[in-house]
């Protein structure tokens, strides 16, 4: 049997909640953020993404670009409550669901609860409850797997609805720009745009251990992307994999003790929230982006879980060792702790690695 999934994906959610609840704001450009030196925009509102304003941009570009740009404080409770209630929106339909965010995922509708048979029927459904119950818009993407329906959502955004049959996948991937495929950030498309790929007709032409090559294990994820194959199943259950913050900095700074004072900041809130979450791994992540908006990552992994700030913050001073800022003013730090270790796992030897991470491929 063919799977019938959707991707619903809320149209400027933070913003869209902010505009609902204060009529003073609808049909104007606002970002949800601080609007001081240091701030980012978290969301923005389609009246401010005509202007090119978009989330994590600075604040002080954002306003460059549009000049009557509104801030308005996040109110992350309130998000978390309203996600709540689209969740028991789909929860009417399915129980294969698979949050991505507050403000999207996937539903298996293959077989549910209310006995439709088009998986576009269910999509319409839920977009009206949505507008209807919550004065909210959604787009939904339909197709047999989570690539081709998350790509659907975002094909006829804002208020999208959008189906891509079987029948019709290979057409549609032909012409899709290799910038919308999922996974493919700034870095890697232009790596593949230097090697003649610019959209999926080109991106089917490489074969895998070509592509491979390229660009290692996601390789095989985009051979297949380019031919309509994705066996992922929608996960219901998804197990936490990482607890982690990140402190954005009121200057850039660049001295050793400075630096190591914000690192003992992160790593204090990075404990506290350890033991909110009751988290414990064995992976610590060190996260620095720099003055001018570049970000690496280092890694190190150990037998021991880190739950304290002993056993972290000498592990984040040794990572950031591995860093040169001297000459390169630091922006924000942030740790993370991930990589937990499944129960009845034995020990194994201490296993030091270090990663080098694109974020900006992180989508």
């Amino acid at each position: 049997m063919e799977r019938k999934i959707i991707h619903i994906d809320m149209d400027a959610f933070y913003a869209s909640v902010e505009q609902r609840d204060n009529s003073e704001l609808r049909g104007k450009p606002i970002a949800v953020g601080h609007s001081e030196e240091r701030g980012v925009v978290a969301a923005a509102s389609y009246e401010a993404r005509k202007f090119g304003v978009r989330s994590a941009m600075s604040s002080q570009k954002a306003k460059r670009l549009c000049p009557e740009l509104i801030f308005v404080p996040g109110r992350m409770d309130v998000y978390k409550e309203v996600s709540n209630q689209i969740h028991a929106i789909f929860q009417e339909y399915t129980d294969l669901i698979e949050p991505l965010s507050l403000d999207e995922a996937f539903l298996d509708v293959t077989e549910n609860k209310k006995g439709i048979h088009l998986a576009v029927d269910i999509a319409k459904e839920i977009k009206m409850k949505i507008r209807k119950e919550l004065n909210l818009v959604a787009s939904a993407g339909i197709s047999y797997n989570k690539f081709l329906a998350k790509v659907a959502s975002d094909y006829r955004k804002p208020d999208g609805l959008c189906t891509i049959h079987p029948n019709q996948a290979m057409e549609f991937i032909n012409r899709l720009s290799i910038e919308s495929f999922w996974g493919v950030g700034p870095v890697t498309a232009r790596k593949m745009h230097s090697m003649g790929i610019h959209n999926g007709e080109q991106l089917r032409s490489y074969s895998k251990d070509g592509l491979i090559r390229a660009f290692g294990k996601s390789g095989t994820v985009y051979y297949e992307f380019s031919r309509g194959i994705d066996n992922r199943l929608v996960q219901p259950d998804r197990i936490r994999k990482s607890v982690g913050c990140e402190h954005t900095l009121e200057k850039d700074i660049s001295l050793r003790s400075s630096v190591i004072i914000e690192l003992y900041h992160v790593a204090t809130e990075l404990v506290e929230r350890l033991k909110r979450k009751v988290f414990w791994g064995n992976t610590l992540t060190l996260k620095i982006k720099f003055h001018d908006f570049t970000q690496i990552t280092r890694s190190i992994t150990q037998v021991k879980e880190l739950s304290s700030l002993d056993t972290i913050l000498p592990l984040a001073k040794t990572l950031l060792s591995q860093v040169e800022f001297e000459n390169r003013p630091i922006r924000l730090i942030g740790l993370s702790v991930s990589n937990p270790k499944e129960e009845g796992e034995e020990n194994e030897e201490p296993l030091w690695r270090q990663l080098l991470i694109p974020f900006e491929e992180w989508e």
